[in-house]
C-alpha cells in the first residue's frame, strides 16, 4: 500500500533526473560545438595546407573562415593574437589569402576605413599608436594569464604588431587607401590592428580624453 503511495513521487523523482540530464546533455554538447580562440588556434596548429588536395584545402580554409565569424569581438582578438597565423599565410596563394579575408571581413569593415580617412594626419597617427599599444596590452595579457594558449600555438616570437614603415604608410596615406591598393599579403599584417581600431572606435575609447 506504502509503495502505492509514493509512486508518484518516484515518477515525479524520475522525470526531474530525466530533465536534468537533458538540460545537462544539451548544454555539453552546445559547449563541445562553441567556437573559442583556443579552438581556432588548435585547429591552425594541426592543420598543414600543404599536405592537403585542392579540394581540402577549399574546405579547410572555409572552416577556418566560419570559425573566426563565429567569434565574439574579444575571442576574435584572443585568436588574432595567439594563433598560428604567419605559417598559414605563407602557405597559402594570393587568391586564398585575399579569398579568406574578404570572407572575415567584420561588419562595418568599411564604414571604420572611412572614418579614419577622414581624419587629420595628426589624429591618424594617435589612433594608429593607441591602437598598437592596446594589442601590446592584449597580448601581454594572454602571455602572462593564459601561457599555453601562445606555447601551444607556437607564436613565441612574433614580430611586432605592424612594421614602422607601414605605420607610417597608414598615418600618410590613410588606411581606406593603403587597403585598396595593398597585397593581400599586407592586409593579412594590417588585419589585427584594423579590427581592434574598429573595436576602440565603436566602444568611444580611441579618442577619448585623457587616454595616453
Amino acid at each position: 500500500m506504502s509503495a502505492i503511495r509514493y509512486r508518484p513521487l518516484w515518477f515525479a523523482g524520475a522525470g526531474l533526473i530525466c530533465v536534468w540530464l537533458l538540460a545537462w546533455g544539451g548544454y555539453t554538447f552546445s559547449q563541445s560545438r562553441k567556437v573559442t580562440a583556443q579552438k581556432v588556434a588548435d585547429y591552425l596548429r594541426n592543420t598543414d595546407l600543404q599536405k592537403l588536395s585542392r579540394d581540402e584545402r577549399a574546405r579547410a580554409l572555409r572552416q577556418l573562415a566560419r570559425q573566426m565569424n563565429a567569434l565574439p569581438i574579444d575571442e576574435r582578438r584572443r585568436a588574432r593574437l595567439a594563433g598560428a597565423w604567419d605559417r598559414w599565410f605563407q602557405e597559402m596563394t594570393e587568391m586564398e589569402k585575399a579569398e579568406f579575408i574578404d570572407a572575415t571581413l567584420p561588419s562595418g569593415f568599411k564604414q571604420m576605413l572611412q572614418s579614419f580617412q577622414q581624419l587629420p594626419e595628426e589624429k591618424r597617427r594617435r589612433a594608429v599608436q593607441e591602437t598598437i599599444r592596446e594589442l601590446q596590452r592584449a597580448r601581454a595579457g594572454i602571455e602572462r594569464e593564459e601561457p599555453e594558449l601562445i606555447s601551444r600555438s607556437g607564436q613565441t616570437n612574433r614580430p611586432p604588431e605592424l612594421s614602422e614603415e607601414l605605420q607610417q604608410r597608414v598615418v600618410t596615406l590613410g588606411l581606406k587607401s593603403i587597403y585598396s591598393e595593398s597585397s593581400a599579403q599586407t592586409k593579412a599584417e594590417l588585419a589585427p590592428m584594423l579590427e581592434e581600431m574598429q573595436r576602440l572606435m565603436e566602444s568611444g575609447r580611441l579618442f577619448r580624453p585623457g587616454r595616453r
